[in-house]
């Protein structure tokens, strides 16, 4: 991290600065007021920015909230190579999504409660461009397992990650839900775990 920030620019540096100075006021306007009162005018506001910088940086308020939901730390590449089992395949699945329940935690449940709401349309599959990181790394991953002969599912690709959105989302509303207290990790392995038996 220290050497990938060494080798930035000033410019660079003050754009991600700016950048997380936007996020963390939009974060606590989140978390105070709710997303009824997150406006990019508030936003702005908190930050101490004006609406030029916010464009410059983030195209709506859901471009911003979704830029951190997808710029969660990576994954290890390892745990993507090409299993040699159903297993495997599942364990990576897995992984995929408890590196998302950590990071959930690390933004907060008033944060992650607030961002999953109808009301914030980067997260409908039908409108974004692309969907958020964890699914786009699950649907590629299968699509090269299946490729390669080592599952046969019997639904169809689009179908089984439109399934495992439903369950991370189910997931993420029951620890919001619960304020925080619900075994987010266990039961994430579990719901998974279940439904990809199902499948192979």
């Amino acid at each position: 991290m220290n050497q990938e920030i060494q080798g930035l620019s000033k410019q660079q540096l003050k754009s991600r600065e700016t950048r997380a100075k936007i996020f963390q006021a939009a974060k606590r306007i989140l978390q105070k007021q709710g997303y009824e009162q997150l406006s990019i005018k508030n936003i702005c506001e908190e930050a101490g920015v004006s609406n030029g910088s916010f464009y410059h940086h983030f195209k709506t308020k859901d471009d911003l909230l979704s830029y951190y939901i997808e710029e969660q730390p990576s994954m290890d590449p390892n745990l993507l190579d090409l299993p040699s089992s159903a297993a495997g395949t599942k364990e990576s699945i897995i992984s995929v999504y408890l590196n998302y329940v950590h990071y959930c935690e690390e933004l907060g449940v008033e944060f992650m409660a607030n961002y999953y709401t109808p009301k914030n349309q980067s997260l409908n599959p039908l409108i974004r461009t692309e969907r958020p990181y964890p699914i786009i790394t699950v649907h590629d991953y299968l699509k090269r397992v299946i490729d390669a002969g080592i599952i046969s599912p019997p639904a169809d690709l689009e179908d089984i990650t439109t399934d495992i959105r439903m369950i991370v989302i189910g997931n993420v509303f029951e620890w919001c839900l619960k304020s925080g207290d619900a075994d987010f990790e266990g039961n994430m392995r579990r719901s998974l775990t279940t439904y990809l038996n199902g499948l192979f």
